[in-house]
Parts: structure tokens; C-alpha cells; sequence
């Protein structure tokens, strides 16, 4: 049995709407909502400038420590992209509840214009191809809920994440069933 640490954690791929779907979960839960990364910018700086001044390990070094800090609050988490890529993040998102938030290829082209700022994207679309390539099997095996962010209006998923949490996290089949519409 899970331990109950945060309310629910959002991982996902960047661009799938983590930080947007966190902020309207917690609204509607009203209860506090902490995003990695913007805990990371204020404390540091812009991501972008820490990648190019200092690296990508002095980030995600950052990154972790900003994650531990999230996990020890009953509030709705969203991670930045690569934040499970870290074996001990995994291991402690292993004791929490996770939602997974998936996007298409075609809908994520359109988001990722809207959102130059991303480090690890500046090669565009075939960076992103490449990095969810990658995690998806991290992705896949932390969560315990699975919302495609592609074509819904990501109102409707934040309800039915609240609806999930407040249903106490029921655990799933194994399909994605109509969370995948």
C-alpha cells in the first residue's frame, strides 16, 4: 500500500500540461500546489540560464533537492519532464500517487511554439521525440493514472483527476480506458 505523501503528482512529458492541470487540481481540491520548476526559478534564476551557465547536472541536482522538499507537502505536485530520471526521484515517487500526463506528437508541435524557453527542446520537435522516448518507460512505471492531454480540454482532465483522488486513488486495470480520448 502507498504511503499518502502528496495528494497526487503529475509527471509527464514537457509540454503536456503539468503545470497547468496541477494549478486547476489544487484550485479545485483547494489545497496547495507546488511546481519544481517554478520552485527552481525562483530560488535560481531561469532554467535556461542555469543549463547554460552551469550545466545540466548542476539543474537537475536542483531538481532533486526541490523535489525531496515538494514531497514532504499534502499538496497537488507537478515535476518538470525530466525530474524521474533521477533513480532516487523514482524510488520516492514509488511510495506516492501519480498521474501521468500524455500528449501527442501533433498537439505537442503546436505547444512547443508557444514555449521557446525549454532547454533540452531548442532542437524543437525531434528533441522532444527523443526525450519522451526515453522516459516513457520511467513515465509508464510510476504511474498510477494515465490522462492524454492531446485534444480535451484539460478542465475536464483536472476534474477527473480530482475525481480519482477523491475516489482515493482507486487503482486501475492496466488500460487507460477513457482517459485516453
Amino acid at each position: 500500500m502507498k504511503q499518502t505523501l502528496p495528494r497526487v503528482v503529475l509527471i509527464g512529458a514537457p509540454a503536456s500540461g503539468k503545470s497547468k492541470i496541477a494549478k486547476m487540481v489544487a484550485a479545485e481540491l483547494g489545497c496547495q500546489r507546488i511546481d519544481t520548476d517554478k520552485v527552481i526559478v525562483a530560488e535560481h534564476g531561469p532554467i535556461a540560464n542555469i543549463f547554460d551557465e552551469h550545466g545540466e547536472g548542476a539543474f537537475r541536482a536542483l531538481e532533486r533537492t526541490a523535489v525531496i522538499d515538494a514531497l514532504k507537502h499534502d499538496a497537488v505536485l507537478s515535476l518538470g519532464g525530466g525530474a524521474v530520471i533521477d533513480a532516487d526521484t523514482q524510488h520516492d515517487l514509488s511510495q506516492a500517487h501519480c498521474v501521468l500526463l500524455t500528449v501527442s506528437e501533433e498537439a505537442v508541435a503546436l505547444r512547443l511554439v508557444e514555449s521557446p524557453k525549454r532547454p533540452l527542446l531548442r532542437d524543437g520537435l525531434a528533441a522532444w521525440k527523443a526525450l519522451v522516448l526515453e522516459r516513457e518507460p520511467i513515465y509508464r512505471a510510476l504511474a498510477d493514472q494515465t490522462f492524454d492531454t492531446s485534444h480535451r480540454p484539460l478542465e475536464d482532465i483536472a476534474s477527473q483527476i480530482c475525481a480519482w483522488i477523491r475516489a482515493g486513488y482507486p487503482e486501475e486495470s492496466g488500460t487507460e480506458g477513457d482517459n485516453q480520448q
